[in-house]
């Protein structure tokens, strides 16, 4: 029976908490080990269970259901039947204090500042003026094409999935340069947001010092944010190591479950922090080995043909920067173009006189017809005469 199904408040508040009882006797838990798991009052979980005591809080509800691992958008449900949708809305893991909660909601976060590539610039409509604005008053970077899933995209959704549901899960996507991994974490986190959960981005004074220093007080209901994750395990004096131990025991605490630690390394990082050691040397990386075993997911370096063919049907549905990185793309390089060209455009604009000479060479070379392995001399003396 769906929580559509109940209609009358009384009835769907009685089934709300007939689920929680059901959840606490299935754990063995008594009220006294439920109040210490969800980091609740003594009170607050005695009412929340009672027949007699008036409905309880989205944050109350929220708490039991990770700590008795229970689905939470039912409960919701039965919770907005019961009083109403204004009772809907978590802003939050109730069992830490406002002042200790790290990050902030999801749907506050713009993906830009979670360090997704911009996009590629778009060439002016006739009588539009510049490609680089939408209309809507905002510049080309707050626009995002379309996003094309791919197969790796449903291994993240198991995952997050499955965070969804109470448990601490980690995933780090491993690609080249400019594949989609950072903008595959953000769409994944995505169905997380409606129910209230927070993401935070480690990062101020530096990355690895942030993590370290707060990654005890993350609470339930957090994505912790590890956008290039080489800058927290490849820490110094061995803060990565001791970072990857906190990130291991957060993920086992029960008590803060659940939460969903995403981050995204490069192909040679990954190799670095996963080969075994020299059994002669000192292993630098123990702690960081040990925590990624089994949590990599790999993106391929090309879009293949169902990607593709899913990039097409989104530009002939009107995504204008999809159909312009689909006309111009190379060997199925397509998350490649959209978000390198911007990067690249922007070495080119900042590049001294000498080494724009040397591009501009390059580009004239390419233009004729020159493979791409230039030689030095030609470039050199290219240059040198241009």
């Amino acid at each position: 029976m769906g929580t559509d199904d109940f209609q009358d408040p009384a009835v769907a508040l009685a089934e709300l908490r007939a689920r929680l009882e059901a959840g606490r006797v299935k754990l063995g838990l008594n009220q006294i080990q439920l109040t210490r798991r969800a980091r609740l009052g003594r009170t607050t979980v005695r009412k929340a269970l009672s027949k007699t005591a008036p409905a309880p809080t989205a944050q109350t509800v929220g708490a039991l259901a990770r700590a008795l691992r229970l689905d939470l958008h039912p409960l919701l449900g039965l919770l907005a039947a019961a009083t109403g949708p204004a009772a809907m809305p978590i802003r939050g893991p109730s069992s830490l204090d406002a002042g200790s909660v790290q990050g902030k909601p999801i749907a506050d976060w713009d993906p830009h500042d979670l360090e997704v590539h911009p996009a590629v610039d778009l060439p002016p409509r006739p009588g539009h003026g510049s490609g680089s604005d939408d209309g809507s008053g905002h510049g080309w970077r707050a626009v995002l094409p379309r996003y094309v899933r791919r197969s790796h995209d449903e291994e993240l959704a198991d995952i997050v999935n499955a965070a969804a549901r109470g448990q601490s899960r980690m995933a780090v996507l491993v690609g080249s340069s400019s594949t989609g991994k950072t903008r595959a974490c953000w769409e994944a986190v995505q169905p997380l947001a409606s129910s209230g959960w927070r993401l935070w981005h480690p990062f101020d004074p530096t990355r690895a010092e942030a993590a370290l220093a707060d990654l005890e007080r993350v609470g339930p209901c957090t994505v912790v944010w590890l956008n290039e994750a080489q800058h927290y395990f490849g820490a110094n004096s061995g803060l990565g190591e001791r970072i990857a131990a906190a990130l291991h025991a957060l993920l086992i605490d029960p008590v803060r479950e659940p939460v969903l630690v995403l981050g995204t390394l490069w192909r040679e990082y990954a190799t670095e922090y996963t080969a075994l050691p020299d059994p002669r040397t000192e292993d630098p990386y123990p702690q960081v080995r040990e925590l990624l075993a089994g949590r990599l997911i790999t993106l391929p370096d090309n879009f293949d043909m169902a990607a593709t063919a899913g990039a097409k049907a989104f530009a002939a549905a009107g995504d204008r920067q999809l159909a312009h990185a689909l006309k111009h793309m190379g060997e199925g390089r397509l998350a490649q173009f959209l978000a390198g060209a911007p990067e690249l455009l922007g070495r080119y604009e900042t590049a001294s006189p000498s080494a724009r000479a040397l591009l501009h060479v390059a580009m004239d070379a390419r233009r004729l017809g020159v493979g791409l392995h230039l030689p030095l001399g030609f470039l050199e003396h290219a240059a040198s005469v241009s």
